[in-house]
């Protein structure tokens, strides 16, 4: 079962035009991504964390930095493509959603 702020933000990201959601269960649980242009963009890990595939040049320019304690990706490379995002709170839930849609311009 999703937290609540999760639920919001999924609905969110479902509730823009061409975003489709896909649902299944991992060995951690229930698994959610999002897919846009038949490529997977996004992805849930655990209530308060997104994967964001925001591209390395969009990561750079805004200055934002993998975590170092990432307990789902922990040997990712600096200059990967995917970033993950912490949302606690609605102010922090909107500056991930302006993220996703920064990384559906950048999917051609």
């Amino acid at each position: 079962m999703m937290s609540a702020l999760k639920t919001e933000l999924a609905e969110k990201i479902n509730a823009i035009a061409g975003v489709s959601q896909t649902v299944f269960e991992g060995k951690n649980g229930e698994f959610v991504s999002f897919v846009f242009k038949d490529k997977e963009f996004a992805h849930f890990h655990g209530d308060t964390i997104i994967d964001l595939r925001l591209t390395k040049k969009v990561i750079a320019s805004e200055g934002l930095q993998h975590p170092t304690n990432s307990q789902s990706h922990p040997t990712r490379s600096p200059k990967a493509p995917w970033i993950e995002l912490e949302f606690t709170n609605k102010k922090q839930m909107q500056v991930v959603l302006a993220y996703v849609k920064q990384a559906l311009e950048q999917i051609k």
